[in-house]
């Protein structure tokens, strides 16, 4: 017999070359300072790009008081208790209606996590007979649904010759319903998903269709409204979720959807039901963010300016890009081993004051490093020229192409 705990010492797992050297550099590296543009790692200032804090909201001053005052008002912990019993207030009823209006659906629900909401969500909706279909490239929470139903048949990424395949499949002697998974913008890569493609096939299909919109809201669309006011067809999105960890400078999500549709999630949601309400301090903080970004459009437009400076230089720098529609910014770099991998992140940390993070194979093909960027509204253009000089000088001096 084998203890347990014997795989915690040996290779294995995820990570497993990291783990066992015990790194700190490329998993769980530590940046202090205010989450911005200009933080710092190991002791020296850098540029930062790899937080999701899209329209800079983390250090506005009228969310920190916001923060303070509910703090002094509730103390740092109230509600207690999870919404069914003790912790539901006219604040956390407030805010999910301000969440179905931005969304533009006729009612909302809140879950403390963006990855629980999401587990809520889907695994709260497919019973004994229902199917999901879902893209291959979703996010780990959306496949940790998946698999906890045991009920799902994946397509190729945004290939909707598969997701037809799929769906037919699906539907062959069905006696329950089949909800179709996707994300709005694919957080690695930063493509679409192909909404108007996969409505029509839902609609054919008889499906239902759930977006996981997390680097959409407030980010693509009117507004930020997110992907389906991007496409003009929010109202084909079924059952919409948005997280408040990217764009919003907090935590948490919210599924969007009909009514009664809403009301049978909250009835439903073990991930919700039997979790805490989400802090007072949390809710009067997003009620106020949503404030911000409905009377401050110039935000959207500044992330917006400054992806497309970072972008657009980037790619007159000979970089590729991959297919992003989005500011989410993946940048391929040719590395055909792990050595060279680990020197384009030195030295653009160490060397250049640029931090920015990096996955490899299996995450992407081998021979690819991928650097993901995140650029925000709070960066500069200094930030960018800065940026872009360093791309290029360690592009030349790793001779790269």
């Amino acid at each position: 017999m084998r203890d347990l705990f014997a795989k915690c010492g040996e290779e294995g797992g995820y990570f497993s070359a990291l783990r066992m050297q015990r790194d700190r550099y490329f998993t769980l590296p530590i940046l202090e300072g205010m989450p911005g543009p200009h933080m710092v790692f190991q002791g020296r200032k850098v540029i930062q790009w790899a937080i999701n804090n899209y329209l800079g909201l983390v250090g506005r001053p009228e969310l920190i008081e916001t923060a303070r005052e509910a703090a002094a008002r509730w103390g740092v912990g109230a509600p207690m208790g999870s919404r069914f019993m003790t912790g539901n207030t006219e604040r956390h009823t407030e805010l999910e209606r301000r969440l179905a209006r931005f969304s533009a659906k006729e009612s909302a629900i809140l879950f403390n996590y963006g990855y629980l909401g999401v587990i809520g969500t889907i695994t709260s909706m497919i019973g004994k007979d229902d199917v999901i279909v879902i893209d291959k490239f979703s996010h780990a929470s959306m496949m940790d649904a998946a698999f906890a139903t045991r009920q799902f048949i994946p397509f190729r990424h945004n290939d909707m010759v598969s997701l037809e395949r799929a769906l037919r499949r699906a539907s062959r002697d069905r006696e329950g319903g089949v909800l179709v998974v996707v994300e709005g913008v694919y957080g690695m890569t930063g493509d679409l998903a192909d909404l108007p493609g996969i409505i029509e096939l839902k609609k054919h299909y008889g499906a239902r269709l759930y977006v996981d919109d997390a680097h959409g809201f407030g980010v693509m669309g009117k507004g930020g409204g997110g992907i389906g006011f991007h496409y003009g067809l929010q109202d084909e999105i079924d059952i919409y979720f948005g997280t408040f960890a990217k764009a919003f400078a907090a935590i948490g999500g919210f599924s969007s959807a009909d009514d009664t549709v809403v009301e049978y999630i909250r009835y439903n949601a073990r991930t919700q039901i039997f979790a805490k309400s989400l802090p007072m301090v949390v809710v009067e903080v997003l009620i106020k963010a949503i404030d911000i970004v409905e009377s401050e459009p110039k935000l959207v437009e500044k992330l917006w300016e400054n992806a497309r400076k970072l972008q657009n230089g980037l790619r007159e720098l000979g970089f590729d890009l991959g297919n992003t529609a989005s500011p989410v910014t993946p940048v391929y770099i040719p590395a055909a081993d792990l050595e060279t991998a680990i020197r384009f992140i030195h030295k653009m940390r160490d060397e250049k004051g640029i931090f920015v993070s990096g996955v490899m194979y299996p995450v992407v093909p081998k021979g690819v490093l991928l650097c993901r960027m995140i650029p925000t509204a709070a960066h500069t253009e200094e930030d960018i020229e800065i940026t872009l000089k360093a791309f290029r000088e360690v592009r030349d001096e790793m001779g790269l192409w």
